[in-house]
């Protein structure tokens, strides 16, 4: 077929250059029907369009290549033959046509049955306190001058999709248990079931289907609250696809541009005021003549009623000191477990740091709490 571009050369140097048909012959090496063809009609452009996809020798077969191709998509996928075994295995059966018909039919073929499966999609729903979905995020904020990249955890109520997000320097167990307790506290209660991802701070042995071994602690936790956990299936991040979402919307209305704050405590509570104001200002997707936060005042009642906070962590100076500034304590918590302004606070002021804590823990340990001894040295 010719180009466009080969069309063009030959109407130029026609009507342009003044060539005779044979000249132009020679010159481009076309027959003199095509130039002739180019001149006469006038067109800029020619085009081919088959109307029909000839299978005359792959027809008879196509019943069972159908077969072939859907007892292959059932099997795992480590033992899926490919295509051109497929191919091979109907030419042992007596078909003697080419692959490119078979692998052109094969790809339609998948083509179809995908279409078919998404249009047997079925959106999930979720009665009033049922549920709620939690996971982590990354991102980028100004801390006391310094820029700073903060874990945040998402938490979202599955039936009333009220959000709540709160920023942390890391993503320790302590820390998922405060978020847990936060949240709680903030929605008036907590849901039957919590779904999450395959996070090493829940779940400790992945098994066939959604078994799963889960760590003690993150055992008492949702023991405590009265919460079952349900963790999804790996690399299937649709099954908790509402705080997936969640995590791309609120980015880029929350963090963009890079938000400036002092300290982890002032963040959290700008962040707290953010999503009351979005759940008052958004209408609910399903319910589209309520707002967000109407839906959650509704959805409070079938809420298991909030117990408190969960104990995960001994009562002291450093657990009263880290939660006033918002930053969970932990009994293994260390200098650069905390953001630099908590660092130089009266607490740690004239405290050995570096080399010379290292030596010796208990230099570093804050006023009231004892530390312990090996037995190797002199005390």
């Amino acid at each position: 077929m010719l180009i466009v571009e080969t069309i063009a050369k030959i109407r130029r140097a026609h009507f342009v250059d003044g060539k005779s048909i044979k000249q132009i012959c020679r010159e481009l090496r076309i027959s003199r029907n095509t130039v002739r063809k180019v001149i006469r009609s006038g067109a800029t452009e020619f085009t081919y369009d088959r109307t029909t996809q000839p299978r005359r020798k792959i027809d008879p077969w196509r019943s069972e290549l159908d077969d072939m191709l859907a007892e292959n998509a059932r099997r795992p996928k480590r033992e899926r033959l490919t295509i051109i075994r497929i191919y091979e295995e109907l030419r042992n059966r007596g078909y003697d046509g080419s692959y490119d018909a078979v692998r052109r039919y094969a790809a339609s073929w998948s083509k179809a049955t995908q279409e078919a499966s998404a249009s047997a999609y079925v959106p999930l729903s979720f009665d009033p306190g049922e549920a709620y979905q939690f996971d982590w995020s990354h991102e980028i904020v100004i801390l006391d001058g310094v820029t700073t990249t903060v874990k945040v955890a998402h938490v979202r109520l599955c039936h009333s999709r009220m959000p709540f997000v709160r920023a942390y320097p890391r993503e320790t167990q302590e820390m998922v248990f405060d978020a847990h307790d936060r949240s709680f506290a903030f929605f008036g209660g907590a849901c039957a079931r919590g779904i999450y991802d395959n996070m090493k701070t829940a779940v400790d042995t992945i098994f066939v289907g959604k078994d799963r071994a889960y760590n003690r602690r993150f055992q008492q936790m949702c023991g405590h609250y009265l919460v079952e956990p349900v963790a999804c299936t790996p690399a299937s991040g649709w099954e908790k696809g509402q705080v997936e979402n969640q995590v791309g919307v609120l980015r880029r209305r929350f963090f963009v541009p890079r938000p400036k704050f002092k300290s982890f405590a002032e963040l959290n509570a700008w962040l707290e005021d953010r999503c009351i104001a979005y759940a008052k200002a958004n209408r609910h997707p399903d319910i589209p003549d309520k707002t967000i936060w109407e839906v959650l005042e509704e959805e409070r009642s079938s809420l298991v009623p909030y117990v408190g906070p969960f104990d995960h962590c001994p009562a002291g100076a450093w657990r009263s000191h880290a939660a006033a500034r918002g930053i969970p304590c932990s009994a293994g918590l260390r200098l650069q477990d905390l953001p630099r302004a908590l660092q130089q606070e009266p607490l740690l002021r004239g405290r050995p740091r570096g080399r010379e804590a290292r030596r010796d823990p208990r230099l570093c340990r804050p006023p009231g709490m004892l530390a312990g001894r090996s037995g190797r040295g002199p005390a």
